[in-house]
C-alpha cells in the first residue's frame, strides 16, 4: 500500500488538486493499484483561523508515514508576510531535505511554444535544481536598516555534499533516461569561490560517467542557448536560484506554468510533488485554472512510488487531450478546470479500454 499526503493549499491549488486527484483515484481503480489517499487542511484558512501553519510533528507524521506528498500552491492576501508559506512548503523542501527540485521541459503540441518552428522533438529535457542550498538558505542580514546607512547581506551557501549529491543525481537520472548529455550551468567566472566548488565537483563526478557528456554553460549563455536551440539539452542541473529562474523559462516554452510539473525528491524517502504556477487568488472559485500541470505533477508522483504504467497512461491521457484542444482557455481551448480534467480521465479511460 502506497500512501500518499494531499494538501492542495491555497486559491486555484484546491480546484486543480482537485482534479488531480480525482486521476489518481481513477487510474487507482482501472490499474487496481493500492493507494490511500489522506487529505490535510493545512493553509491560509486554517492559519487565519487557528494560527497555526503546520502541527507540531508535522514533518516527522509526514516522514514515518507516508510514501509521497501531493501539494497545491500555497498564498494568500489575507497572509501579506505568507508566513503559512514558508512554514510549510519551505518547511517541507528543507525539513525533509527534499534536495532535488525536478522539473520537466516537454513540448506537448507546437502551437503551445512562442518559439517558432518549434516541434516537440526540439524541446524534451529536464532540469534538476538544487533545493536546500545557494540564496534560498535565509542566512544574511540587515544593519542600520530602514535608514539611509543601510546595508544588506544575503549569503549564497554551497556545501560540498549539496553539490556533489545533486550533479550526481543529474548524472544518474540521464543514465536511468537513456539521456546522452548532462549540462552543468553556474557563473563561476564572477562567482568565483561557490561556483568554483561546482567546476570542480561537477569535473569530478563527470569523470565517473563517461557514457555520458558532460558540458557547461554559463547561466546567461544556457538562457540565451534555450530561446536559440534547446534541442541541444538534455538533462540540466544548477543551484536554487538559477534553477527557480531558467525552469520557468522552460515552462514558458511548454505552454506557460499551467504545463508545469514539479518534484521535490530524495531518492528512497518521502517527497513532494507540487505544481509550480502559484495560487493565483484573482482565479481562484472561478473554475477557470489549468489543471494539467497538476495531473501531470500527479504521474511524476505516481511514477516515484512505483505505478509506473498508471503514471504513463497519465501522461498520454494528458497529452491527448492538449493535443485535441480540450483545455482550459489559457492554453487555447474553452473547458473549464473541472470539464478538462474530466477530458483528460475520459482519455485515461479509454486508453485501457474501459
Amino acid at each position: 500500500m502506497k500512501r500518499i499526503a494531499v494538501i492542495p493549499g491555497d486559491g486555484i491549488g484546491l480546484e486543480v488538486i482537485g482534479e488531480a486527484v480525482s486521476t489518481i483515484e481513477l487510474a487507482r481503480d482501472l490499474f487496481g493499484l493500492e493507494i490511500a489517499l489522506t487529505h490535510f487542511d493545512w493553509g491560509a484558512e486554517k492559519y487565519l483561523a487557528t494560527g497555526i501553519t503546520m502541527p507540531e510533528g508535522g514533518l516527522d507524521m509526514l516522514a514515518s508515514r507516508y510514501d509521497a506528498i501531493l501539494a497545491g500552491a500555497f498564498g494568500d492576501p489575507r497572509v501579506p508576510d505568507n508566513k503559512h508559506a514558508v512554514d510549510i512548503l519551505l518547511g517541507m523542501r528543507f525539513g525533509l531535505d527534499l534536495y532535488i527540485n525536478l522539473r520537466p521541459i516537454k513540448l506537448i503540441d507546437p502551437r503551445l511554444c512562442p518559439l517558432k518552428d518549434r516541434t516537440p522533438a526540439d524541446i524534451d529535457f529536464v532540469v534538476l535544481r538544487e533545493n536546500t542550498e545557494g540564496m534560498y538558505s535565509f542566512v544574511g542580514g540587515n544593519f542600520k536598516k530602514g535608514t539611509s546607512d543601510e546595508i544588506a547581506v544575503q549569503e549564497e551557501i554551497n556545501t560540498r555534499k549539496g553539490v556533489e549529491r545533486i550533479i550526481t543525481a543529474a548524472f544518474e537520472y540521464a543514465r536511468a533516461h537513456n539521456r546522452r548529455r548532462v549540462t552543468m550551468s553556474d557563473k563561476s567566472n564572477v562567482l568565483t569561490y561557490g561556483h568554483d566548488l561546482w567546476q570542480r565537483v561537477f569535473k569530478e563526478v563527470a569523470a565517473r560517467y563517461t557514457d555520458i557528456e558532460a558540458n557547461h554553460f554559463y547561466v546567461d549563455v544556457l538562457v540565451m542557448w534555450m530561446a536559440l536551440d534547446p534541442a541541444r539539452f538534455d538533462v540540466v542541473v544548477t543551484n536554487n536560484m538559477f534553477g527557480d529562474i531558467v525552469t520557468d523559462l522552460g515552462a514558458a516554452l511548454q505552454g506557460g506554468l499551467g504545463m508545469a510539473a514539479s518534484g521535490n525528491i530524495h531518492p528512497g524517502h518521502v517527497s513532494l510533488f507540487e505544481p509550480v504556477h502559484g495560487s493565483a487568488p484573482p482565479f481562484a472559485g472561478k473554475n477557470v485554472a489549468n489543471p494539467v500541470a497538476s495531473i501531470l505533477t500527479a504521474a511524476m508522483m505516481m511514477d516515484y512510488v512505483g505505478f509506473n504504467e498508471a503514471a504513463t497512461a497519465i501522461e498520454v491521457a494528458v497529452e491527448k487531450a492538449v493535443r485535441e484542444g480540450e483545455t482550459t482557455k489559457d492554453i487555447g481551448g474553452n473547458l473549464s478546470t473541472t470539464e478538462a480534467g474530466a477530458a483528460i480521465r475520459k482519455r485515461l479511460k479509454e486508453s485501457v479500454g474501459k
